[in-house]
Order: C-alpha cells, then sequence, then structure tokens
C-alpha cells in the first residue's frame, strides 16, 4: 500500500530546503514510489533527445527535476504550513496546522 503525501497535484508549495530553497511554486506531478515531485519552474535540468517524430530537430530541452517531498512545505492562506487530517462530515479533509483552514 503506498503512503498517503502531504502534498498534491495542484497545490502550491515552498522549498525549504536544497539548491531551490525560499522558492515557491505549483505542483505538475507527483512520484508516490520514489517520494518526488515535480514544481513548475523549479529545479531545471537540461536533457538531451534525439531527433524523433515528436521533436524532428532533436536538441537540448529543459524540464523540471523532482524535489524530495520532505524538502516540500504547502501554501495555505499565504504563509507555508504543516498538514493534518480531520474528518468533516463524512469525508477526510486536509487543514492546515498555522491557519487551521482547510485545503481543497
Amino acid at each position: 500500500m503506498q503512503k498517503k503525501l502531504h502534498i498534491k497535484k495542484g497545490d502550491t508549495v515552498a522549498v525549504i530546503a536544497g539548491e531551490e530553497k525560499g522558492k515557491q511554486g505549483k505542483i505538475i506531478s507527483v512520484d508516490r514510489d520514489k517520494l518526488r515531485a515535480k514544481v513548475e519552474g523549479l529545479n531545471m535540468i537540461k536533457k538531451h533527445s534525439k531527433p524523433s517524430a515528436k521533436s524532428p530537430q532533436g536538441g537540448i530541452i529543459e524540464e523540471e527535476a523532482g524535489i524530495h517531498i520532505s524538502n516540500l512545505m504547502v501554501i495555505s492562506g499565504g504563509v507555508a504550513s504543516r498538514i493534518g487530517r480531520k474528518v468533516e462530515g463524512d469525508k477526510i479533509v486536509r487543514y492546515s496546522k498555522k491557519t487551521k483552514e482547510v485545503i481543497k
């Protein structure tokens, strides 16, 4: 069984450690097996690609690399905060431990 994560695709996050520390961005994708997330515009790498049908020119492509989820904090109400879970009605919802507000 895969572990539940504190982040989801579409969340706005702050990077709290590493080369991109202090920067913010939106999560593009999450790799649950490797516990990594791609954040829009952060941790950019250059990838060399051969010419193909998709890109007939080939060349060097810049794309986001994964950042470990332990280095990311969800931003809620303009503040980076730890995330908790609570039952509201019949659903389990995520909430910000700092601002106490429910995260979508």
